[in-house]
């Protein structure tokens, strides 16, 4: 008699058809095969996790490293946004200056606010500016009268009466200028104006070096020579160069 419980024929498709029969491990000498509990268990993922992980950071950190040593050798400051704006034309003037010479100046300024919490608590708000900059000594000939030029034909003698030499501009460098240290204390108010003062005492003081008395007679000299040149080759035979007091 034939039991209903049990199927006539074998699924070829089954779980235990497909199941492969392990091979037991030989072993040399006679005797048991030896035991291998671990062969045929899989291995976790957390195994190898850690491996991953540092190798991953590893990439990323060289990756990072050398993208910040392209960007620094390329110019380019990482996180930096200019964003375009009008640029507005104010005014126009016309100049009649002879530029003469021109200074350069560094400074190291060293400004602090000093302030007081509740009358009481001294603090402060420091910063040490680097600045380099230039100055630009010439004469303003718009300060020229009709009786400073005189012209005699019959000699062909040019006179001239000039004003003294002045500081016709000052400038701050850009790429030379900037704050190298700002300390501001924890009690202390941030004082947003003092960078610019630290800028104006720079222009200050390539202003004074450029109103040294060296420097206003070189500019001198450095006018009569360039008149001279210019009203000789314009047919003047003599050129006679005073200054104004």
């Amino acid at each position: 008699m034939v039991s209903l419980n049990r199927p006539l024929l074998t699924d070829p498709f089954s779980a235990e058809s497909q199941e492969k029969p392990r091979r037991t491990p030989l072993r040399f000498g006679g005797g048991e095969p030896a035991a291998r509990p671990y062969a045929d268990a899989p291995r976790s993922p957390s195994v190898f996790l850690p491996a991953l992980l540092a190798s991953a950071m590893a990439a990323v950190m060289v990756t990072g490293v050398g993208y910040f040593g392209f960007m620094k050798s390329a110019g380019v400051v990482p996180g930096l946004e200019v964003k375009p704006t009008h640029d507005v034309l104010v005014a126009i003037k016309d100049l009649s200056r002879l530029e003469l010479t021109e200074v350069q100046v560094e400074k190291v300024v060293d400004l602090a606010d000093k302030q007081k919490l509740f009358g009481l608590i001294e603090t402060e708000d420091a910063m040490l500016l680097v600045a380099a900059g230039s100055a630009t000594v010439g004469v303003d000939l718009e300060k020229l009268g009709p009786s400073d030029v005189q012209w005699d034909e019959q000699s062909r003698t040019a006179k001239l009466r000039l004003p003294q030499p002045q500081v016709l501009s000052t400038r701050l460098d850009p790429d030379a200028t900037y704050v190298y240290r700002r300390e501001t204390g924890i009690l202390a108010k941030r004082n947003e104006k003092l960078e610019a003062r630290g800028r104006k005492e720079a222009l200050q003081a390539v202003e004074r070096a450029a109103a040294e008395p060296n420097v206003t007679e070189r500019a001198k000299k450095q006018a009569e020579r360039q008149l001279t040149s210019l009203l000789t080759q314009l047919g003047a035979k003599r050129v006679e160069i005073s200054w104004k007091d």
